[in-house]
């Protein structure tokens, strides 16, 4: 019998939100241990070979990353399989670049190309709030951080402002009607909306509708929104289609539109 948890992930195993090719070999890189959920994250050797396309192999990452050039959330790793998630900033000094990882409308991870003062800050959504040893008040974020003695008014589900570099809150944002929200999970994720409604079932989920930018409501489970600002005005810029899911027509009339001007031009 084998003994200890799995290293190795096969690629048809793999999230399909990777989007690896199911003939570019028989593995996928299985993420470390880390503040993001296997399933939830999007493992270094991924980000930089397939989606921003600085390297061509994995031994090319490691290279990279063993020069010490790429930071997740201020800090310096050299881990392949180190799993970056969800409100994540990916720094790389060498090219003067910084990065958030979202969610594009399809709920896939998208690496959205961000300035140097909004790589300075992220938001994190809290998870829990407890008191610790001696009654130390903390709250717990999503990204697997522990925060002691945080402002008494924020509470579980609301969204913080973390400065990267101290650790600590600037502001945030409650869970209430009328915000703008990101879903992070279900069929309906990478979608942003209005908090308009929040239903209450006791013994089951609590359910919440919102209404996106082109007046089309959808509801999803709590625990799948991510409160991302104040009223309709979002703390961090946002991806390319602004959290709206096209249908497959509209889709489609888009490519058509690009087509004709690419063929007028």
């Amino acid at each position: 019998m084998p003994r200890g948890p799995k290293k190795h992930l096969k690629r048809l195993n793999a999230p399909s939100h990777w989007m690896l090719d199911k003939l570019g070999g028989v593995f996928a890189p299985k993420p470390s241990p880390g503040p993001h959920k296997q399933r939830e994250c999007l493992p270094l050797t991924v980000l930089l070979r397939n989606r921003l396309k600085y390297a061509l192999t994995g031994r090319e990452v490691k290279a990279i990353l063993m020069q010490r050039l790429v930071k997740v959330d201020g800090k310096v790793r050299t881990d392949p399989t180190y799993p970056a998630g969800f409100m994540d900033v990916i720094e790389i000094e060498k090219t003067n670049e910084a990065f958030r990882l979202l969610y594009d409308p399809k709920g896939r991870f998208v690496p959205h190309r961000i300035s140097k003062e909004e790589a300075s800050y992220k938001l994190c959504k809290v998870k829990r709030q407890q008191f610790g040893k001696a009654g130390v008040p903390y709250i717990a974020t999503h990204d697997g951080r522990t925060i002691r003695y945080p402002d008494p008014d924020i509470k579980v589900n609301d969204t913080i402002m973390l400065d990267i570099e101290t650790g600590k809150p600037k502001e945030f944002v409650k869970f209430e009607l009328g915000n703008i929200c990101v879903v992070t999970g279900g069929a309906n994720n990478g979608r942003v909306g209005i908090m308009t409604k929040r239903e209450k079932h006791k013994g089951a989920f609590d359910i919440i509708e919102l209404k996106d930018a082109t007046g089309n409501t959808f509801v999803t489970r709590q625990t799948n929104v991510f409160v991302i600002g104040h009223k309709n005005t979002p703390l961090v810029s946002l991806p390319k289609g602004k959290g709206v899911r096209l249908t497959i027509l509209e889709e489609q009339a888009k490519i058509y539109k690009g087509e004709k001007k690419v063929l007028d031009a």
